[in-house]
């Protein structure tokens, strides 16, 4: 289990970094956008519609990619009062149990996600700016960010695991002493 948790958090450290550096980018995009649109309008009166829509369309980029690296950074929301009253190993479990639901659930989100991206491909619809884009570029973000969160979620599993089987061991090692 060691072994596979070491490639997993090696290749999930790549996934946060991409995730991060791409999530930068879009909020520089985001700002440069909004600021250009709005030095156009001051300046010639009119602006560019696509300025101004072209932040809400990337939101989805920004939010879904980073669900997993929030999590395993513990920036994910969370409510943190049963824990303070748990002693360490069962508040182990209750990670345990809290890192599982998320995982049915990320896999439940990707999958519906998939649905959709496919749904509007099928469709063909397209944003209505002045460039077009496809809709389901949008949508896309949904199963991956979910994807992502998935694999976090089984890193913070097989890390929990790890942690109550190393606890276990310590246990039998203070019986047998």
């Amino acid at each position: 289990m060691s072994a596979a948790l070491s490639v997993l958090r090696a290749f999930n450290n790549v996934l946060a970094r991409m995730a991060t550096i791409i999530a930068m980018l879009i909020v520089a995009i985001m700002v440069a956008a909004l600021t250009a649109s709005a030095v156009t309008r001051f300046v010639s009166g009119t602006g560019y519609d696509w300025l101004i829509e072209l932040p809400p369309a990337l939101v989805p980029w920004l939010v879904f990619p980073l669900l997993g690296p929030l999590l395993r950074n513990g920036e994910h929301i969370q409510v943190d009062l049963l824990p303070t009253f748990l002693r360490p190993r069962p508040a182990l479990y209750l990670s345990l149990f809290t890192y599982s639901v998320m995982l049915v659930g990320a896999v439940i989100f990707m999958l519906a996600g998939e649905e959709a991206v496919a749904l509007f491909r099928r469709l063909g619809q397209i944003m209505e700016l002045e460039f077009e884009i496809p809709i389901w570029w949008m949508y896309l973000a949904f199963p991956v960010g979910f994807g992502m969160l998935a694999l976090f979620a089984v890193e913070m599993i097989l890390t929990t695991l790890q942690a109550l089987l190393s606890g276990s061991q310590s246990d039998d090692e203070r019986q047998s002493a």
